[in-house]
């Protein structure tokens, strides 16, 4: 088993969102990556650029960025002969590790743009440094860029960022440098390839939440009515916590609930809607243990929801 430390840099419409491909918002240019052993230890690197299919001309953000030009690209190889490449040098079962989960998304919509989403099977296990930085150095999720960590952790800068091997053998030195447990703890589920079917919905536990990852629905309605995603069970002694606040849209991708267990105490509920590229839609599930002071907020937020909602009514009325 080996960790992939790996890093893309992409390119986008340069004429604007408006002549973009839809199915392709961004194309990748560019692959660098970093080889680990079980002990976190760097054994071997790649880098490859991509050859423009897409968009032949650089966005002026990408070209600024990156400091490269469309003739460096020029001598790159396509896409489909990259990613064949990259993959057998990642070896069989590789963990896959990001700064943040942008590039794990990019990836697979690029792989899936050409028709080879069947060679990276998901959802997707990985680990997330940025995600995991936070976790460590500043005991919460945050989204730290990747030159503020090598500065915090006073790494040396031997190579300009934004690049994508350079890139990538900065986040290997910082996953290198965390404590294995924490690490190992706090794994990340992509889920751009969402589960299809009741048997592929995902369940886990971490230390202080539970997650669940549902299967496709036709509707959000369907979503919120199925009893699995809408179910509050304590992670930590597996009983079911009743609901003191039922579900509640938030916003129209978000519902948050409120569950107590007798022994464990307040659990936030939160189901995030996703939707899918072909239309539909599957939850990410979460039920984190909170205190007396969150459950209150959670009151007072949905209390201030159905007021703003009673007033919109009543205007509505007045106009009409």
């Amino acid at each position: 088993m080996n960790y992939i430390v790996f890093d893309l840099e992409w390119n986008q419409c340069p004429y604007g969102k408006g002549r973009e491909n839809r199915r392709l918002p961004f194309e990748i240019i560019e692959i660098g990556a970093v080889k680990l052993n079980e002990d976190r230890k760097a054994i071997d690197s790649f880098h490859q650029l991509i050859k423009p299919a897409v968009y032949h001309k650089l966005h002026f953000r990408t070209k600024e960025i990156l400091g490269i030009d469309t003739k460096m690209l020029e001598n790159g190889i396509p896409f489909s002969k990259a990613v064949k490449k990259f993959l057998k040098w990642c070896g069989p079962n590789p963990k896959f590790c990001t700064w943040g989960s942008t590039d794990l998304v990019e990836l697979q919509r690029n792989m899936k743009y050409y028709g080879m989403l069947n060679l990276l099977k998901g959802p997707v296990f990985y680990y997330d440094i940025q995600k995991l930085f936070g976790l460590v150095y500043e005991q919460e999720r945050s989204a730290r860029s990747l030159e503020y960590a090598i500065e915090f952790l006073h790494m040396k800068k031997e190579g300009e960022f934004h690049r994508a091997l350079n890139d990538a053998v900065y986040t290997a030195e910082i996953f290198a440098a965390m404590p294995s447990e924490t690490a190992q703890k706090n794994y990340s589920i992509d889920c751009y390839q969402n589960p299809r079917s009741r048997k592929e919905e995902i369940s886990a536990v971490f230390e202080t939440y539970s997650k669940f990852i549902s299967r496709e629905f036709p509707s959000k309605e369907d979503a919120m009515q199925d009893r699995e995603v809408t179910a509050t069970r304590c992670f930590l002694c597996g009983r079911t916590a009743r609901k003191k606040i039922r579900w509640f849209s938030v916003n129209p991708k978000a519902h948050l609930c409120l569950a107590w267990c007798p022994e464990h105490g307040y659990f936030k509920g939160k189901a995030r809607l996703k939707k899918t590229d072909e239309g539909k839609y599957y939850v990410v599930k979460t039920l984190k243990k909170i205190d007396k002071a969150e459950a209150d907020s959670i009151r007072e937020k949905r209390d201030a929801l159905r007021k703003k909602r009673r007033q919109k009514r009543h205007q509505t009325d007045e106009n009409t």
